[in-house]
């Protein structure tokens, strides 16, 4: 079957919430029925039931809609976010691809106006819709600058917090998640997440995908500046809108081995992006400070 539209899943140990996101993708495509598409879900080792729950969702939906593919990789152990995506991304067929959370619902989406817009804009490469949490609020990880010393600077001492509401300021101290844009109006930005990543296959062939010295966090920033750097633009388009159930994994897990191994990968690729991005930028001093803090971050229990 020739395929339109890549859709890859990375999951591990998100049984009930793997399904949950699945069973709207189902939906969705099926109202998208022109559109050829492929679902390809990557399992890091699951130990929870996944396994046996995607394969069950394998024979399920084999013959329910035959514009629908559905692939599964399962892995030995857990190989890190970008292994877990580039295997997938390796093999699949789609000329556009959606990077997505195993913790997203999607309720509403239309598959043929997000390719139309992305074909006839040559210069986007990426496209993210808004990405809403549970409370209700946007996700603040999909929809971001990149992550500038200075940008760095004001978020972490919180002066991008205490002026995210003032006008004309906010551009000033707010330069990480971009709090003077209008969300609800179709905009440029840095990058978002790697909860709702839709990008073009042949960009990423130029890029190479993502980089796999990150293991989990990072490497989404990572791969949209290696794209705009070669000119191309990373758009928000809130015309849709998914809801990101994100507290169920990572930093916000309220296991505290799992807090905190996911708190030490996220400030293992800070000092990863840094070193390939910003380093060559400043001089020793600043480099070094930069470092000590990270290390110092990276090392709280």
């Amino acid at each position: 079957m020739k395929v339109d539209f890549s859709i890859i899943i990375l999951s591990y140990n998100t049984k009930d919430l793997t399904e949950k996101c699945l069973t709207s993708l189902f939906k969705i495509i099926s109202k998208n029925k022109a559109i050829r598409t492929e679902i390809i879900v990557v399992d890091n080792a699951s130990t929870d039931g996944t396994i046996e729950n995607l394969k069950f969702q394998s024979r399920l939906n084999r013959d329910k809609n035959k514009n629908l593919r559905f692939r599964l990789i399962l892995n030995k152990k857990n190989l890190g976010y970008p292994k877990g995506n580039n295997q997938a991304l390796k093999i699949a067929k789609g000329k556009y691809i959606l990077f997505l959370n195993s913790d997203v619902i999607i309720d509403d989406l239309d598959f043929e106006e997000i390719m139309s817009y992305l074909e006839n804009h040559p210069r986007i490469a990426v496209l993210t819709v808004k990405v809403k949490l549970s409370d209700g609020n946007i996700d603040p990880a999909a929809h971001r600058g990149f992550p500038t010393v200075w940008s760095s600077f004001c978020y972490f001492i919180g002066l991008e917090d205490l002026f995210k509401n003032v006008p004309f300021v906010n551009r000033i101290f707010g330069r990480y998640h971009l709090p003077h844009l209008n969300l609800r109006e179709i905009h440029d930005i840095d990058s978002p997440s790697g909860a709702f990543y839709l990008t073009k296959k042949d960009i990423l062939k130029k890029v190479g995908g993502f980089d796999e010295s990150f293991f989990m966090y990072g490497e989404d920033l990572d791969l949209s500046f290696r794209i705009k750097k070669l000119g191309y633009k990373i758009v928000y388009y809130p015309r849709f809108e998914v809801l990101h159930l994100k507290s169920a994994s990572g930093l916000e897990k309220k296991d505290p081995h799992t807090r905190l191994e996911a708190r030490y990968h996220f400030f293992e690729a800070m000092e990863i992006f840094y070193k390939k991005h910003y380093e060559k930028k400043h001089n020793k001093l600043i480099n070094n400070m930069i470092y000590f803090f990270i290390k110092v971050l990276k090392n709280i229990g």
